[in-house]
């Protein structure tokens, strides 16, 4: 079926859902004022009737002489004026001639016997049939009423009573026939009938010229899809050809029907244009991937200083996110007020390249930028087609080189202690074992006996010491797993409460609402982390907080621990993570070292920054999987604890 046909089905459709609903409601109310208009002007017509009645008795019982205590002779005196009374008769023979719907008129008794019945006079002195009351047909729905008009005849009662010393005497009865309303109202539901053809003859003709004028322009928008076709089939070349030969049948078996050959069209068109977003989508995913990689920070901008394409490293130097900054003007990314914004600014508004030049930010890192034009094949200057900046961390690489060197030397410490364990264990376990045997032998006194103790007591610490350097030294078989690093941080919160809660500190930490996914070993980065909010907390002695944070920005995990201790020395923050090193009495100067140690292991760092207000450890993790970018870096949970339990 065509789309026009269909047009034009759903339009006259429509149109008649409409004119059906109107015309049963028209209906429906003209049929209600009719009958309440006939209900009016009968019961009218039985008060006139009664009131004629009234006046009829008055007159015709004061010319007859009758027992009044005898029932029988005052209904005969009362029939008989009603019977003779000339005005009431014609009366009632009025009503019955010049009403539409009126069927007969009566006048009965108390016990419904007829004392004047017209026009059957017959039924005087009969029992006039039960009818049903005229009004009853004012309260029922359209379906009903006209179920009974134009049902089997019926005919209802319109009555009107008259009471004589407050009881029931006579009652004037006016029936109306069905079949005389049916033929009263036929010229009304005939020209609703009439009315009803004729919109719908209207609709269909409206249908038609709606359905001629929608599809009107699908001819150009087809011919300007085979315009399309053959501008791409020219640049595509044969494979395009090949894919408009094929497409011949489906014309053919469209036939004359232009929606049909539009919609193959642009079926094609779109199966075109969904095949070249894949393949936009899974080269942009790989660069992302490539930029996201990249160290230096690279902004990619068009001939009018638009950013294009924004690697995650530019956060770093700009202090936006890279959302922010794609589609943003030069001018709107770099503050001239800054001696970065400055540079780069000064550099496209003169249209000069940056060759590796130097710049020192406000906050005093050393930046090495460069920004090169893209010209055309020709090198015209005049035809830049964009540019494309670099901007280079000098510091994160002396940081790089920095802990290379630290790795160097833990690891030439390592292969010493490992060398120095050996050769000391054995010494120590001779003179152990000599040590025994000397007090097996000798018996000494009270004062030798104290010296003996004394250096077997040192004998044990020092073995103690020993086997700490083997085992610092010894190599770690790491069970590498993907762990979400929330599970680790809160279980570390858990261990450390207890602990904690005796110095009076009060534990809070912010985790992610979305997995932090990290591929380590759960138990050496429990065991780190829980070195760490140990020396916290030990770094308090009164009591504080320590807030301990998880955040990721989409290479790295890190985990932030403050206290609001005194804070490190200067002098003393560069040998924090030596081995042995501790400024404490009772420290042993192996947790932090083990904590950098376990971080090594797993690719990541520890970083330290210390004040008089505090210090905060970083510890850095790199991401094994690509978190909730929306809620990136964002902490949606916050937990308390105090004293080992929630605040």
């Amino acid at each position: 079926m065509k789309l026009k046909t269909k047009l034009v089905l759903l339009i006259t459709g429509l149109v008649f859902l409409v004119i059906s609903t109107l015309s049963w409601l028209y209906l429906g109310q003209l049929l209600q004022v009719y009958i309440n208009q006939s209900y009016t002007t009968t019961t009218e017509a039985a008060h006139q009737v009664l009131f004629a009645t009234r006046q009829a008795i008055d007159s015709g019982l004061r010319e007859r002489t009758f027992n009044v205590n005898d029932p029988a002779a005052v209904r005969a005196a009362v029939a008989d004026s009603l019977r003779t009374n000339p005005g009431l008769n014609a009366l009632i023979n009025s009503i019955i001639d010049y009403s539409p719907t009126v069927l007969d008129v009566s006048i009965a008794d108390s016990h419904g016997r007829a004392l004047l019945s017209a026009p059957n006079a017959a039924l005087n002195d009969q029992m006039l049939p039960r009818r049903e009351n005229y009004g009853s047909l004012r309260g029922q729905t359209l379906w009903q009423t006209l179920h009974t008009i134009f049902g089997p005849p019926q005919v209802y009662n319109v009555s009107a009573g008259l009471d004589l010393s407050g009881k029931p005497f006579l009652t004037v009865r006016i029936g109306v026939r069905t079949t005389f309303l049916k033929n009263s109202f036929r010229p009304w539901l005939v020209e609703a009938l009439w009315l009803f053809a004729l919109g719908m003859i209207t609709s269909l003709a409206v249908a038609a010229f709606v359905a001629n004028l929608a599809l009107a322009p699908i001819e150009t928008i087809s011919r300007r899809l085979d315009l399309l076709e053959q501008t791409q089939g020219e640049e595509s070349g044969g494979e395009m050809a090949a894919e408009s030969s094929g497409a011949m049948p489906a014309r053919r078996m469209a036939g004359s029907d232009a929606v049909a050959q539009v919609s193959g069209k642009i079926e094609r068109l779109g199966q075109r244009m969904r095949n070249v977003e894949e393949v936009f989508t899974a080269l942009k995913e790989n660069l992302d991937q490539v930029l996201s990689k990249l160290q230096d920070g690279m902004i990619l901008f068009t001939r009018d200083s638009r950013a294009i394409l924004v690697s995650s490293a530019v956060e770093r130097f700009v202090g936006r996110h890279r959302d922010e900054l794609l589609g943003a003007d030069v001018r709107e990314i770099f503050d001239r007020e800054t001696r970065l914004g400055r540079l780069v600014r000064d550099s496209f508004e003169a249209g000069m390249s940056i060759v590796q030049e130097e710049v020192t930010t406000e906050t005093g890192r050393q930046v090495q930028v460069s920004l090169d034009f893209i010209h055309d094949g020709q090198g015209r200057e005049e035809h830049s087609f964009g540019a494309l900046l670099t901007l280079h961390d000098l510091e994160s690489m002396q940081e790089l080189e920095s802990e290379l060197e630290l790795s160097r030397r833990m690891a030439s410490i390592g292969r010493l202690t490992a060398g120095v364990g050996h050769e000391v264990k054995n010494p120590i376990n001779a003179i152990v074992v000599h040590l025994e045997l000397l007090r097996n032998k000798v018996e000494l006194k009270e004062p030798e006996q104290k010296h003996l103790d004394i250096i077997q007591s040192e004998i044990h610490r020092l073995d103690r010491v020993v086997q700490t350097l083997v085992d610092f030294s010894r190599p770690v078989e790491l069970n590498m797993r993907e762990h979400d690093l929330r599970q680790i941080v809160q279980q570390v919160l858990t261990l450390a409460s207890v602990e904690l809660e005796g110095r009076g500190v009060t534990l809070t930490s912010s985790l992610p609402e979305f997995p932090v996914t990290v591929k380590v070993d759960a138990d050496l980065t429990t065991q780190a982390l829980l070195n760490v909010v140990i020396n916290g907390g030990q770094a308090m002695p009164d009591g504080g907080l320590l807030d301990v944070r998880l955040t990721e920005d989409g290479r790295w995990a890190t985990i932030r621990v403050r206290d609001e201790g005194t804070g490190i020395p200067p002098e003393v923050l560069p040998r924090i993570f030596d081995l042995y090193y501790t400024t404490k009495k009772d420290g042993s100067g192996i947790g932090l070292a083990m904590t950098y140690r376990i971080l090594q292991f797993q690719n990541g760092r520890v970083d330290v920054e210390s004040d008089s207000g505090g210090t905060e450890f970083s510890l850095c993790l790199p991401l094994q999987g690509v978190s909730d970018p929306t809620a990136r870096g964002e902490l949606a949970s916050e937990s308390s604890w105090n004293e080992g339990t929630g605040a």
